[in-house]
């Protein structure tokens, strides 16, 4: 298809994906529902990335041929009868469906067949997906997709969509001077309709398909559906997604807000950036002049260097981390630079989860290197207990999170539980591809000699004066994750809503740009504050500088939560478990990206700091 259609006799394929709603986190295969089913059911092979998203494509018993316009056609007919507890069991969970407003998410030749209607101020709105059906409960409230049409007024009654008409978009090559044609957009109208008569069928109006909530009756639903040709020479067949990701909402909102998060946080890194260089060119000058008997009396960040690079306490687990944050940096940056030159755009399904595994998996050997060279640095010997945690600490948690979630997907029945196999072919590019990798990383950072001071390490530690509240280890951690939250919250809600609300999410030039600001503000956080307390004689630098950016995934997390409780209207135990579940995976991937980045600022600028000033 997408090299164009060139006869009126090519069949187009309609495909099935599995059906989601944001009332719950549980996604479930198109069969599950008892909808009508191909009788020659194939499932196009799946990347690993869909498979981790949950998605299971199947062909549908949807046929129809180009340019072949089709009027109200029969699918088929399904009959549930009172006293079978099968039909009663499957009709409950088609009522369940209905009540938690799933969807329906249906491709044409690549593109979500989108449901298009106008809201408010006369702006449409194009939904990749569609209801089953829906609600009115027994107050007489209609229940999102009931408000469109009047007749659904049946307190106590679900409404099946039952009949869909299809309009076909094509890009004719005749005006171009080329053969064919190219399909550039597939959209649909869901109708609820009750078939009286088999053979004589009623597409166009009639009497809403009713099932009551009680099942006292047996119940008939027909699946009917009609399908229409349109030519429009003006969409690009290049440009054909424009109208879906156009409409999505909020856009115009997030273009502005995005800006000004940007322009805020640029003007506040260049404030920091300022008075940092002001006040230590001065600290420097004046250091460097005064004699060493003035010295002695004189305080400030000078007055630690025979302590400031005294190793830290915990240094393996210190090391490990940075490895494992290492690794994340790397495989985050590449990912975001190839989804802004569009190779992992939304049509490319599952390419960004693919792309950001494999690339994690192939990226071992830096975090081996990293973690060997630090703990070598800090003076550790157990290079072997180093290495066998880098490999396995953060990735262990976060396979062991990951299986206890695709635990309750299994016993729910859910099209989002991995395949065992796929978790199995995980486990070897883990143990065989990573692993391996990171021992070779490993091996590379402790041929290499430890990183050199630039000042030596005196015997005897120096006692710290106290401290007032503001140099106090925990508020400056605190306070150092308030910035860099600061300039991602924005795109941290779309981000979201494209995770649990399933909006599609596009906007990567964006996202590459939010990512540069968060690095720069992690960084000048960590370092501005890093400078506060070694003025104030503290030099437990090397975790605090850590924790200080790595606090962010702190905000992050309580965000999580306002989310769920604001947001999304996800009610069921099950589903409340696995958000949580999912959002601790993020807030420890985040936490170590973010820790790593403000370690190595600080570790750059107190290297920095200490080769200038003149140590006698």
């Amino acid at each position: 298809m997408d090299e164009g259609l060139n006869c009126a006799m090519t069949q187009i394929e309609l495909f099935v994906n599995r059906l989601d709603s944001v009332e719950s986190v549980l996604p479930y295969e198109y069969d599950v529902f008892d909808f009508c089913k191909d009788d020659h059911e194939k499932r196009p092979s799946e990347n690993l990335g869909q498979v981790l998203f949950g998605e299971r494509i199947e062909s549908s018993p949807y046929k129809f041929h180009f340019k072949e316009d089709i009027k109200c056609s029969k699918v088929c007919r399904k009959n549930y009868k009172t006293g079978n507890k099968e039909d009663i069991a499957k009709l409950d969970f088609l009522k369940m469906g209905m009540q938690l407003n799933y969807q329906h998410h249906w491709i044409i030749d690549n593109m979500p067949v989108t449901w298009c209607y106008d809201v408010e101020d006369g702006q449409k709105y194009c939904n990749p997906g569609f209801p089953i059906g829906c609600l009115v409960t027994s107050d007489g409230r209609a229940k999102d997709a009931c408000v469109i049409n009047s007749e659904f007024n049946k307190k106590n009654t679900f409404y099946v969509f039952n009949h869909v008409d299809i309009k076909i978009i094509y890009h004719s090559g005749e005006s171009e001077g080329w053969q064919g044609a190219r399909l550039v957009a597939a959209t649909l109208e869901p109708k609820s309709i009750k078939q009286a008569d088999d053979n004589n069928l009623n597409c166009e109006a009639g009497n809403p398909m009713e099932v009551p909530r009680d099942f006292k009756e047996d119940v008939t639903i027909v699946y009917t559906y009609s399908v229409t040709f349109e030519e429009n020479n003006t969409i690009k067949w290049a440009s054909r997604w424009d109208y879906i990701l156009v409409s999505m909402p909020h856009t115009n909102i997030q273009w502005f807000s995005i800006m000004n998060s940007l322009v805020i946080v640029l003007f506040l890194s260049g404030m920091v950036a300022m008075i940092m260089l002001r006040t230590l060119h001065k600290d420097i000058a004046r250091y460097n002049q005064v004699d060493q008997e003035d010295a002695q009396e004189e305080s400030g960040w000078k007055q630690v260097h025979g302590d400031v690079f005294r190793p830290p306490r915990k240094g393996m687990l210190l090391s490990v981390f940075l490895g494992q944050g290492t690794q994340i940096f790397i495989m985050t940056f590449i990912t975001l630079f190839l989804a802004c030159l569009g190779f992992l755009s939304p049509a490319n399904r599952g390419a960004l989860m693919t792309c950001a595994v494999v690339l994690w998996v192939l990226l071992g050997t830096p975090a081996g290197y990293v973690s060997a060279r630090l703990y070598k640095t800090f003076g550790g010997e157990k290079w072997k207990t180093n290495v066998l945690l880098t490999a396995l600490l953060c990735p262990g948690i976060v396979f062991a999170d990951f299986f206890l979630m695709n635990l309750i997907l299994w016993a729910e029945g859910s099209s989002a539980a991995i395949p065992f196999g796929t978790l199995v072919a995980i486990l070897a590019m883990w143990f065989g591809i990573s692993v391996p990798l990171t021992f070779i990383g490993a091996y590379f950072g402790f041929k290499k000699p430890a990183i050199e001071q630039p000042v030596r390490t005196n015997q005897i530690p120096r006692q710290i004066p106290e401290q007032s509240f503001f140099t106090k280890p925990i508020p400056g951690i605190v306070m150092g994750g308030i910035l860099p939250f600061g300039c991602i919250f924005i795109q941290l809600f779309f981000i979201l809503n494209s995770i649990w609300s399933h909006q599609m999410y596009y906007m990567f030039g964006f996202l590459f740009l939010v990512f540069i600001i968060l690095l720069i503000t992690c960084s000048e956080a960590t370092i501005l504050l890093c400078y506060f307390h070694l003025c104030a004689e503290d030099y437990h630098w090397w975790w605090r500088s850590f924790l200080t950016s790595g606090f962010t995934a702190v905000y992050l997390f309580i965000y999580a939560v306002h989310y769920f409780f604001s947001k999304l209207q996800i009610i069921g135990a099950a589903s409340t478990i696995l958000y949580f579940g999912y959002t601790m995976i993020m807030v420890l991937i985040f936490f170590l990206f973010t820790g790593t980045i403000g370690f190595f600022a600080c570790f750059w600028f107190v290297n920095k700091i200490y080769s200038v000033v003149k140590v006698d």
